[in-house]
């Protein structure tokens, strides 16, 4: 995908609609659920304002990871939204929108695979924005260390260090709902696959 998504981006820039819309149908999904996360059902809206300013702003990028520029644009239209409905963002996540996260090689990018239920995706809300924010960017947003850091504003361990500690949490959560631990995996740091539960409240955030 990086190959062909790098491919589509030369292309979509050289004026190819085609290639433009492979570049939307590709990252609007994930685009769409983080963007709900940070402000709810104003979602599409800003969804759309993050593309059109992606349509415009695309002769000038230079390269790069397209994911994160991107994501970027988004983070930047959504807290411009915030600012104007003078509200903050409580990361309201409906579980209907989180649904099919993606998932990659290391631990927090295995995070679709592991809370991909909807009682898992539920909790994302309970965790502390830092961390909620930080799984997001790394499990739907499938971004690495490094470029979800750039699009934070915070150092590459630092992320990696808030999407271990929100993973832990909802290790910990689940736990309290008493979802058991899979056979044999009494040694994974990924929150085990839950099966469905009813949505949990908060609780008090496990040590880590």
């Amino acid at each position: 995908m990086p190959g062909e998504l790098t491919e589509a981006v030369a292309a979509a820039q050289a004026g190819d609609e085609e290639s433009f819309r492979f570049l939307y149908r590709t990252l609007q999904p994930g685009l769409l659920r983080y963007l709900t996360a940070l402000v709810g059902a104003d979602a599409e809206d800003v969804a759309s304002e993050t593309w059109l300013q992606i349509s415009r702003d695309l002769p000038r990028f230079t390269g790069g990871e397209f994911r994160a520029w991107t994501v970027t644009i988004a983070r930047n239209r959504a807290m411009d939204h915030l600012r104007r409905q003078r509200r903050r963002p409580s990361l309201p996540v409906p579980v209907q929108a989180l649904s099919d996260l993606a998932g990659d090689a290391d631990t927090a990018e295995r995070a679709g695979e592991t809370i991909g239920t909807e009682s898992a995706l539920a909790l994302i809300a309970a965790l502390p924005p830092r961390e909620a924010e930080a799984v997001l960017l790394r499990a739907v947003i499938g971004l690495d260390a490094e470029s979800a850091g750039r699009v934070l504003g915070r150092r590459p361990g630092a992320v990696r260090t808030a999407a271990h500690r929100g993973l832990r949490r909802l290790a910990a959560l689940l736990d309290r709902q008493g979802v058991a631990q899979p056979a044999g995996d009494e040694d994974r740091e990924t929150p085990p696959r839950p099966r469905p539960a009813p949505h949990a409240a908060r609780t008090e955030p496990a040590d880590g």
